[in-house]
Parts: C-alpha cells; sequence; structure tokens
C-alpha cells in the first residue's frame, strides 16, 4: 500500500518532481543547471522538464515505462531526469564507459523503448540496435543525427504544460545498473520514497549545511548513483550545479574559479589529481566550504594536504546505489590528521538510518565484532528490476544486506573492513570479479581465470587476473587485456595478469581467493581499497 510523501522543508517540495516547479516560482531567474557556456534558470529548466514529460507521455507505453540516457555527463541529463518524475515514467542511465554488448544487455534487460543519446555514442547504439527490439525512438542531444530526433527540435514541438501526474510514494523514477555476483547487471530500482529520503539528509544537515547560494560541481558521472544523487542537493534548496562532461582534475579547477564553487564531491583518487595538477596554485579557493568524498577512506597524508590547500571541510559519505547512497557520514569534525584511526573509519549512521552488524545467523553482533554491515530505512531500494530471487536475498525484513564486512566500535562509527561478494572498487568504480571472469573465459587459451583486486597507491586497488592457460598453449598478456577491452568495459579489465598451473581449491572444489589476495594484502591494514 502507498502511503503519502512527506513534506521535507516548508517549501512544498514532497517529490523530486516539485524541485523545479516550486522554484520556478520563487527563484525563477536563479541559475539552476550550468553546462560549459550554457545556464538554465529554474524557469526555463521548470519549462524544458514540463516539454520532457509530455514527450515522454506521447512516445512511451504506459506511466513507470522505461526510457534510457547514453551520454557523458550534461545539463540534458537533468532535463530528462525531471521530465521522468514529473510523467511517472522511469529513467535508466546507461554507464557510456561499458562494451558494445554491456550497453545492449543493459537496454534489453531494462525494456527501453525510448533513449537519448549523444553522437559520441550513437554509434554503439546503432550497431546494436538490431538485437534492441523493443527500442522504437533515438532522440540524440547534442545536435541532428541520422536515423535520430534531434533533441531541440523534438523539444521545440512540445507544450511546456506541467502533466501535473500524482506522486506516487512507490513508483520507481530511476533505474540504475550495478553489477552482480553472478556477472550480470541488475537495475536497481530507486524510488520516490527513496529520493525523498535521501533529500532529508540535508533537511538534517547529515551533509553540511546546503544554502540557496550555493554553486556546486557535479563531476561524477551521472549513471553511478553518487552523481545523480549528489546532483539534486543543490537544486533541492534553490542553489546552482555545475556539471562537469567528465570527471577531470583540471576542469573541476577550472569550474572552481570561474563560478566561485562552494561544494563539490569526488572520490579520494580524484582529490589527489586536483593536487598534482598544475592548476592547483593558481586556483583562489576562497568561496569552497565543504568536500564531499566517497568511494574510500582518504589517506591521512592526502587529507593533510587537501587542508592545507583547500581550506575547508571534508566530509565522507558510505553508502550504495541499493541505499540511495545514504549510509553513513564522517563528518568534519572527525577529519583530524591527529587522529588517524578515526579517517580510517566510514563515520556513524545518518539520521534516519538502522545500521547493524551480523553474524552468519543474522544475529547482531557486538561492538568490535566483525560481520556483514546491514542497513535499512526508507531510502532502500525497492527492489532489482525482474530479479525477486537477487531481491530476496539481499533484502530481508526491510534490512539490506550489503556483502561489506565491518565492525562498530563502542562510538557507533563504522569500519569496513572487507567484502563478502569479493567486489573490487577502483577509482570509486565498483568490479565485480565475475563479469571479468565471465570476459577473459572467452579466450581461446584460458582454461581457468581467478580475477581479485590487488592494493594500487592511486586508485586504491587494481584487477589482476590469475589465468591458467589451456594446455601447450603460450598466452601474450597484453593480447588477453586487449581481448577483454572488446568485451567488456576498459576500467573492468585487469591491469597485470599472472600466469599459474592451477588454482587454490579447497576439498570441495571451491575457489580460494582468499589465497590469491594475501600475498598482496598481507601487509595492509585494510583489506579493501
Amino acid at each position: 500500500m502507498n502511503s503519502p510523501l512527506p513534506s521535507l522543508q516548508q517549501t512544498g517540495i514532497h517529490t523530486l518532481a516539485d524541485i523545479p516547479r516550486v522554484y520556478a516560482g520563487t527563484r525563477a531567474d536563479h541559475p539552476a543547471l550550468i553546462f560549459e557556456n550554457r545556464i538554465s534558470t529554474y524557469s526555463q529548466w521548470d519549462e524544458r522538464s514540463n516539454q520532457v514529460a509530455q514527450g515522454l507521455m506521447a512516445a512511451l507505453s504506459a506511466p513507470q515505462a522505461h526510457f534510457g540516457y547514453l551520454a557523458k555527463n550534461s545539463d540534458r541529463f537533468f532535463d530528462v531526469y525531471l521530465g521522468a518524475a514529473k510523467s511517472r515514467m522511469v529513467i535508466v542511465p546507461v554507464n557510456w564507459r561499458l562494451a558494445a554488448p554491456e550497453i545492449a544487455f543493459i537496454v534489453d534487460d531494462a525494456q527501453v523503448e525510448m533513449l537519448f543519446v549523444d553522437r559520441a555514442h550513437l554509434p554503439v547504439v546503432q550497431a546494436v540496435r538490431a538485437q534492441l527490439p523493443r527500442l522504437k525512438t533515438l532522440v540524440c542531444i547534442d545536435g541532428p543525427a541520422e536515423d535520430c530526433l534531434d533533441y531541440d527540435a523534438w523539444l521545440s514541438l512540445l507544450p511546456a504544460i506541467d502533466p501535473a501526474t500524482a506522486a506516487i510514494a512507490d513508483d520507481t523514477v530511476i533505474q540504475l545498473y550495478t553489477s552482480g555476483t553472478t556477472g550480470l547487471p541488475k537495475g536497481v530500482q530507486i524510488t520516490n520514497r527513496n529520493i525523498v529520503a535521501g533529500l532529508g539528509m540535508v533537511d538534517h544537515a547529515d551533509i553540511g549545511r546546503w544554502h540557496p547560494d550555493d554553486v556546486v560541481v557535479v563531476p561524477l558521472p551521472l549513471f553511478h548513483a553518487g552523481g545523480s544523487t549528489f546532483g539534486m542537493y543543490a537544486p533541492y534548496v534553490g542553489g546552482s550545479i555545475v556539471i562537469l562532461r567528465e570527471t577531470q582534475a583540471g576542469l573541476i579547477l577550472e569550474a572552481i574559479r570561474k563560478w566561485k564553487v562552494t561544494k563539490f564531491g569526488v572520490v579520494p583518487a580524484v582529490l589527489a589529481a586536483m593536487l598534482n595538477h598544475p592548476d592547483c596554485v593558481t586556483t583562489d579557493f576562497s568561496h569552497l566550504e565543504q568536500v564531499v568524498y566517497g568511494g574510500a577512506p582518504i589517506p591521512v597524508d592526502l587529507l593533510e594536504r587537501a587542508i592545507k590547500t583547500l581550506k575547508c571541510d571534508f566530509l565522507q559519505m558510505f553508502g550504495m546505489t541499493e541505499s540511495t547512497t545514504v549510509g553513513t557520514v564522517l563528518k568534519p569534525q572527525d577529519h583530524d590528521p591527529a587522529n588517524p584511526d578515526r579517517l580510517t573509519s566510514c563515520g556513524r549512521a545518518s539520521s534516519g538510518v538502522e545500521l547493524k552488524i551480523v553474524g552468519p545467523d543474522g544475529a547482531e553482533l557486538p561492538a568490535g565484532e566483525t560481520g556483514e554491515i546491514i542497513l535499512r530505512g526508507p531510502f532502500i531500494t525497492r527492489g532489482y528490476w525482474n530479479r525477486p530471487e537477487a531481491t530476496a536475498s539481499a533484502i530481508r525484513d526491510g534490512w539490506y544486506f550489503t556483502g561489506d564486512a565491518g565492525f562498530l566500535d563502542t562510538n557507533g562509527y563504522l569500519y569496513v573492513r572487507d567484502r563478502l561478494k569479493d567486489m573490487i572498487i577502483s577509482g570509486g568504480e565498483n568490479i565485480y570479479p565475475a563479469e571479468v571472469e565471465s570476459a577473459l573465459s572467452r579466450h581461446p587459451d584460458v582454461a581457468e581465470v581467478a580475477v581479485i583486486g590487488v592494493p594500487d597507491p592511486k586508485w586504491g586497488e587494481a584487477v589482476k587476473a590469475v589465468i591458467v592457460p589451456r594446455a601447450s598453449r603460450t598466452i601474450d598478456p597484453h593480447e588477453v587485456i586487449a581481448f577483454a577491452r572488446s568485451q567488456i568495459a576498459a576500467y573492468k579489465c585487469p591491469k597485470t595478469i599472472d600466469f599459474v598451473d592451477v588454482l587454490p581449491r579447497n576439498a570441495a572444489g571451491k575457489l580460494l581467493k582468499r589465497v590469491l589476495r594475501e600475498p598482496y594484502w598481507k601487509d595492509q591494514s585494510r583489506q579493501v581499497g
């Protein structure tokens, strides 16, 4: 049964769709979206998202139908995202870094009927379109293209009338794909209720003080929960977002200089790249109030350099796609280089978050004991699209079983120690070994393969493949990596390869990845990046 959505602020914002509606009335001429040299006010954003909503309702089969977005970051994403929210349709952002077979799988799995795409990625779509019988319409967001509607021309034919559909709490608004241990991506359904709960972190000051004068850089990919969620915090309070096409240190620094940025969000590896960039020494950071980071703890030496250079607050968020990025927060007061142990923590539970550490039997463990991290609250996904078994396994009695292992100290600070599902995090990207193993196993000279994460000073972890070649075969590791790149996204491919005669297994034949990982991690204090 659907329960009504709560009002978050005294502003009339009850759901994602209300953000441009409200501020078109109260801050009509204030910049909402800044992308390269294009600035859109709240009034313009409201009108365009109305037009998109009208176009979606005309083109798609029914409420909650799926459409895709395959393009690098752009202000057009926010047009269509809010158009989805206003029309009760579901946007499916597709990772543009994926290989063609992976893109085809996601578009087909989500039953996408319409796809917004940029010209750079249109050839990939056209190459696999014969495999996508449900895909009826292509709209090119950055200019005319063959066999594709031009976004501006398409928009100009649509009325800027708000469809004013009623917000339903359990409607899916955005479906984000995350890989799984089976090797096949799963669509995480994020609902109105989940989004409202995530925006509530701003109301409770869990992620610092946000205000209408905020100018926030959004460099993270918008196909990630971190990008699409973080990108809505500033609009929620009537501020401005600066959307960067890609996550590049130079572009972030340029935006900070040009737009007098107050906040931005990155992974620690990108922060380090910013500090090492030659433009860092000439950048004025005096307007900067806060840096939000996630994906990995921040090394003490990096924090010390960042504090000295940026002179602002630092805040870490720990969450995942399935929790709408909500989980724990390590607040600015905890970022003290004199307390390095606290910096290896992910912080304490955010407002409204129930957090427990449980053993294999599901029983809660006391402080200091390591077990599986589980979360509960209104931010937890309704489940995986068309994956009832995976949903039932991950979500039990409202608790999301993260697959991460960690412990709580006596003050409630969470420390992540390992991943029960073998996931590798490299530069903030989630990589699942089973997906990489599946790709490498297609190589004709590979008999067996195991993929593990090994320490990397820049990215936290790097992907390593351990391969048993077929009998009498000699394999060039560079050729294997090139083969992998034809099957999966480049960032998932192994950086290094070891060749062995046999993989370690127990008496039951189960692969012992811990034996493969141990030599690389034995001198590390943390067993994850």
